[in-house]
């Protein structure tokens, strides 16, 4: 509490972070009683991991404003089974200060305000408005006063007609005429196909039946990690290994390279399916779900 007052915070934010402490510490809890993973609540409250993680540590750095803190709390409880309504109403907030303004018809303004104002403005708008067609009507020319343009007449040129080529009684060309060259038909080569431009040994396609949280980690790195809609279709390639975790492993499929679709898992439960490159010789085929 000493280093959050160093920091300038004040004492609502301060009572915000104390609180969300304690009510972090009875989710996580309640949660480790329920044997509940995070990767199962997040996909349960649709909150990411880290943040879920934030709550229950009290780490108030990379939560957003408290606001919506009390919001994820909210959904935490409930998917907990608790009342998230009455959990998070410890959770303090700033109070809405803010009054509701006079309408416009009561105001002094209105009430003082003389008709022949809104007469003045009306001529005035008309006025405007007569004055600019006025302008309009006269700086547009007259259709008699628009010249066409002369017409251009293109001098006809005298090509020189083509030289009929004699031919011999005997079929061949006279000596005085050459004869055309003709190009010898070269043959034709069919294209040859385009190989696989990815060069990648993995590739893994996902189809998603349902709504569900994903994440994909492509040689090491975190590529997704998100929620797909029902129908979407993702394909990732990697090099030396993809990692695939679904939060509901019954509504996602996946294909590996060229074999047969197949469901990750269980529907509602959580599943991770580790791809690595096919070893030579030796048909590609989708690793057991550890």
């Amino acid at each position: 509490m000493l280093d959050a007052m160093d920091r300038g915070t004040s004492p609502l934010e301060q009572d915000q972070g104390i609180k969300l402490e304690e009510l972090g510490f009875q989710l996580r809890q309640l949660r480790e009683k329920k044997m509940l993973s995070i990767d199962q609540i997040a996909a349960r409250t649709m909150i990411q991991p880290r943040l879920l993680l934030a709550i229950e540590s009290g780490n108030t750095s990379i939560l957003p404003e408290a606001v919506y803190v009390r919001g994820f709390l909210k959904r935490y409880a409930d998917a907990l089974g608790l009342n998230g309504t009455e959990f998070v109403s410890s959770f303090p907030l700033e109070p809405d200060m803010r009054s509701i303004n006079p309408s416009w018809q009561e105001s002094p303004a209105a009430q003082l305000r003389p008709m022949h104002l809104y007469v003045a403005y009306a001529a005035l708008i008309a006025a405007a408005i007569g004055g600019l067609s006025y302008l309009l009507s006269r700086s547009a020319p007259a259709p008699s006063a628009v010249k066409s343009p002369p017409a251009v007449t293109t001098p006809a040129t005298n090509a020189p007609s083509p030289r009929p080529t004699a031919i011999a009684s005997s079929g061949s060309a006279s000596p005085d005429v050459a004869s055309p060259s003709v190009a010898s038909p070269q043959p034709s080569v069919s294209p040859s196909p385009s190989p696989d431009t990815t060069g990648k040994a993995i590739r893994v396609n996902v189809a998603l039946t349902s709504r569900s949280w994903l994440r994909v980690v492509v040689d090491g790195k975190t590529d997704f990690e998100g929620i797909l809609e029902q129908g979407t279709q993702r394909t990732w390639t990697a090099d030396r290994e993809l990692r695939v975790r679904a939060g509901d492993a019954g509504a996602v499929t996946v294909t590996y390279n060229d074999d047969q679709p197949k469901q990750m898992g269980k529907a509602g439960s959580v599943q991770q399916v580790i791809f690595s490159p096919p070893t030579s010789g030796a048909s590609a085929s989708l690793p057991s779900t550890p």
